[in-house]
């Protein structure tokens, strides 16, 4: 574990060119694992929480790979499992909502244009709390901080709405790219967190 923490130098004379690469790369690797690990759906948290953890730690030089990973999911799965039954229930009453609206009910349009918008800002929550998350670290406490976080810091929030938006027409284009983009938006999260933290 000590050896899993130490510091991974960037090799000498490595252009800046190549390590964005490398960053890359790394990201689409990230979202391959994020996909497996969410294959159960209600896991999908957790396996962002682990995916940001990782690479935090890539953008750290710190050493870690797939046991780290599997580490962090399993850790963050302890709990995070029902923030993801919670996500599909929003989903489930937001797809209702917007069938009850296509259906004619008085006054839809707003309603369902608010249901689709509190959706979208609750995934934008739920990123930054995967972003957040560190083992021991409590959902619920975390889930509350970056709703205030999504609301404080709308640049960042917008960010990741555009992030969204690739998986989903990456998805829409080819599923196969979606899953690889996964892993980007992971990288988005984190990058957002710690812009906002040093503000």
């Amino acid at each position: 574990m000590t050896e899993a923490r130490a510091k991974a130098r960037p090799e000498p004379g490595e252009s800046r060119f190549a390590q964005g690469f490398a960053l890359f790369a790394e990201c689409l690797l990230t979202g391959v694992w994020i996909a497996v690990a969410a294959l159960p759906l209600v896991t999908y948290p957790a396996a962002f929480a682990a995916g940001a953890r990782h690479l935090g730690r890539r953008l750290a030089h710190e050493r870690g790979g797939w046991r780290e990973f599997a580490a962090d999911f399993r850790a963050a799965v302890r709990r995070g499992w029902l923030v993801g039954v919670a996500g599909w229930a929003a989903l489930a009453v937001v797809w209702i909502d917007v069938r009850a609206v296509r259906d004619g009910l008085p006054g839809g349009p707003a309603v369902g244009a608010l249901g689709v918008l509190a959706l979208i800002g609750a995934a934008v929550a739920g990123l930054r709390a995967a972003a957040a998350w560190h083992p021991g670290a409590s959902w619920r406490t975390l889930l509350a901080s970056a709703g205030r976080r999504t609301v404080l810091d709308p640049a960042g929030s917008f960010l990741l709405v555009g992030g969204l938006a690739v998986v989903v027409c990456s998805g829409w284009f080819s599923a196969p790219l979606a899953v690889a983009v996964l892993g980007a938006v992971a990288a988005a999260a984190v990058a957002v967190e710690e812009r906002y933290r040093r503000r």
